[in-house]
């Protein structure tokens, strides 16, 4: 909003006064002259290749950089039902990416605009093909070595992610993207969030169900490094198991098949666990068994030492990333390979899973149309590089 006065056309206020009033430093802050018209590219200036994914908070394309030849994806950030300009979840995801530079995390380029506020989009660099669709697509499954290749990976990113303070808040098969180099990279930040201490209340209904952490879903506000860590032991058991560990149909069912693998928790293992909210409405049935070795008879003593330091309900008690790189599981035979020596299925790069095809049925749109890529006259937003320059983002 402009320092002077309430602003409808807040172009040509920009022009008028050049300052902006920030609601969280109480001031006014100059608008550099430069930035004025603003610094974001123009969308029309990379080539859509074609459609590659769509998710709650965006819609994925391959595109090629018309300036440098370089294939990227590109995210159009979902604003079809805003009314106040750029949703805070996805200034969020941006302002987390663009301070995060790991070779297991996505990389954030950039940001480019079309001819509209509902017509932003995040450049990334391009992954072949997202681990899900290979799942559901390849001939046969990943060998142990490969999952361990895999799983390190994943580890090493979310102890950078947890080293800088963000919990992704929804890590799943379908988040993690693998390059035809076979690295994996960590995606999809739309309900990652920053964190300190002591930890802040967050919104519990977060992480797909089948990663869902317990505290979460017995009601717990607090959240934790732990939920990443019990959704990537998800990944692993699904990696291990061929088939997904914990597929729950709602909560409910989730919670069953949780107490069904592990037991029941109690106040002992747990403390403070009585008093979850969600315990108020049902009463767990008893279960006093661990079946984790009954799931994966196969599995070393070192590998089920790995995924039970995971999946333990206290989440001030489970496993950190670091903990799991340390793991003996990954130093025994079968070694993890080289992540170039993974296997590249170009057969099944765009691929979409049946669960995401099932889910998206009828949202279908036009993958040839530019209408997503806004008009070949396209004239720049002057406004979003300075919100994520200025934004107090706490």
């Amino acid at each position: 909003m402009a320092a002077d006065s309430p602003v409808h056309d807040a172009s040509a206020s920009l022009e008028r006064v050049g300052q902006f009033f920030s609601a969280s430093l109480g001031n006014a802050f100059e608008i550099p002259e430069c930035e004025k018209l603003g610094t974001c590219r123009s969308v029309t200036e990379f080539e859509k290749l074609n459609r590659v994914g769509e998710g709650t908070y965006g819609i994925v394309y391959r595109a090629r950089d018309t300036k440098t030849d370089e294939i990227v994806a590109l995210k159009k950030m979902r604003m079809e039902n805003e009314k106040d300009g750029i949703p805070i979840s996805g200034l969020r995801e941006i302002n987390i990416l663009l301070n995060l530079r790991h070779k297991n995390i996505v990389e954030l380029k950039e940001v480019v605009v079309g001819t509209s506020l509902d017509s932003i989009f995040l450049v990334m660099n391009y992954c072949e093909q997202d681990l899900a669709s290979l799942l559901d697509n390849m001939p046969q499954p990943f060998s142990e070595a490969q999952v361990k290749c895999i799983m390190l990976q994943v580890f090493r990113g979310l102890k950078y992610l947890h080293t800088n303070f963000i919990i992704h808040r929804d890590l799943k098969v379908s988040n993690l993207l693998m390059t035809d180099k076979g690295y994996v990279k960590i995606a999809d930040f739309g309900l990652a969030r920053k964190f300190g201490v002591p930890v802040k209340p967050m919104t519990p209904r977060v992480v797909t169900l089948w990663y869902r952490a317990p505290e979460l879903l017995f009601g717990s506000k607090i959240q934790t490094i732990a939920i990443d860590i019990w959704a990537s032991g998800c990944i692993l058991g699904e990696l291990l198991a061929h088939h997904p560990l914990l597929p729950g149909r709602s909560e409910i069912h989730q919670i069953d098949m949780i107490v069904e693998m592990f037991g029941t928790p109690n106040d002992k293992i747990w403390p403070g666990f009585s008093s979850l909210p969600a315990l108020e409405n049902f009463t767990l049935k008893k279960q006093p068994y661990n079946n984790l070795r009954h799931t994966f008879p196969w599995l070393s003593e070192a590998g089920l030492r790995l995924l039970n330091s995971i999946f333990v309900y206290h989440p001030d008690k489970r496993a950190t990333a670091a903990d799991c790189l340390e793991s003996s599981y990954f130093k025994e035979k079968p070694h993890p390979c080289d992540p170039e020596l993974m296997p590249t299925f170009p057969e099944h790069r765009n691929l979409k899973r049946r669960s995401d095809q099932h889910e998206n049925k009828g949202k279908a749109r036009s993958t040839n149309s530019y209408q997503d890529f806004g008009s070949a006259f396209s004239t720049q937003l002057p406004f979003v590089s300075i919100l994520l320059k200025h934004w107090n983002m706490a």
